[in-house]
């Protein structure tokens, strides 16, 4: 296998600090990630980078020549990037993008954030709406792009979709609740226990699918468009719940703990992604977001 910029990294940072113990300190890092990095460039290249001593590392002849060579190749990379940053902060244009509220408070802040790193001078103009409105304005031309649960899009033959992510659901409990000592609950569990149901995009006709294929449903205690409000719920013991892993957080607004275990069983799950209109010819501004989307999203 072929070494990694990561590995140069590692390796560079234990040479220059002279032990795992400072090239770990200094990488922020576990000393095991250096030492499984030194092991596997050595394996690469069939060559003893260091001697092991007492008091850390000392590098070998062989293992000062390849020094020069990463620190050439590190190098390098870095300029790379840099010539292509001051590349795209120099690129100007307007882009026109859609996102939906679930996807807007678990989702679009990375994918903006990023994009506005690289591309600072273009102008984003950024709604808030439901899905199928979206679709309807990508359709119309007046959206770039959109992103938003890819699984609700309907319209496949006008609109390119392209799922980033994928949510699987899981049990949400309050801290202490008989179940939080299973790692692994059967759905047939849940049967009589008080629900907090989430009334958001294709989430509300996900879980009605799901409660009714149990023999016998599970009592809706509360229906909510607010996750706060379901943890909130959730944490002080009103009722369970069941959601996608990406909205999830350890904690209410109020500091109480909540607990996610997963459901056996089949349940559904949630698809994030882009979606663009059939056709017509993407601008810079909206060909640059998607790679910059995609890109953020395998970075996870």
């Amino acid at each position: 296998m072929a070494f990694t910029l990561r590995q140069l990294q590692f390796f560079v940072a234990a040479a220059e600090q002279g032990s795992v113990t400072g090239a770990a300190r200094v990488l922020s890092i576990s000393q095991s990630s250096v030492t499984e990095a030194i092991r596997s460039l050595e394996e690469d290249l069939g060559v003893s980078l260091f001697e092991r001593q007492a008091r850390g590392l000392q590098i070998t002849h062989r293992g000062s020549a390849f020094l020069r060579h990463a620190r050439q190749i590190l190098g390098d990379v870095a300029s790379a990037r840099q010539a292509f940053r001051e590349e795209a902060s120099q690129v100007t244009g307007r882009l026109s993008l859609g996102v939906t509220s679930l996807v807007a408070g678990y989702v679009l802040s990375d994918l903006l954030a990023r994009f506005r790193r690289a591309f600072p001078q273009v102008e984003l103009n950024v709604i808030e709406d439901s899905g199928e409105y979206l679709q309807h304005l990508l359709i119309g031309g007046e959206l770039d792009v959109a992103v938003l649960l890819t699984s609700s899009v309907k319209d496949r033959l006008a609109l390119h979709v392209e799922t980033l992510l994928v949510s699987q659901y899981r049990l949400w409990l309050p801290l202490g609740h008989e179940l939080a000592q299973q790692e692994a609950i059967e759905l047939e569990q849940l049967v009589g226990l008080p629900m907090i149901q989430l009334m958001v995009e294709e989430i509300e006709e996900s879980m009605k699918q799901l409660m009714q294929s149990l023999s016998v449903r599970p009592e809706i205690a509360f229906r909510t468009r607010s996750v706060e409000a379901v943890r909130s719920l959730v944490a002080t013991g009103a009722g369970i719940a069941i959601l996608p892993g990406m909205v999830y957080r350890p904690w209410s607004l109020e500091g109480d703990r909540i607990e996610i275990r997963d459901v056996s069983g089949d349940l559904p799950s949630v698809q994030v992604g882009l979606a663009w209109r059939r056709g017509a010819p993407l601008s810079d501004a909206a060909r640059n977001f998607l790679r910059s989307a995609q890109s953020a999203i395998s970075d996870r």
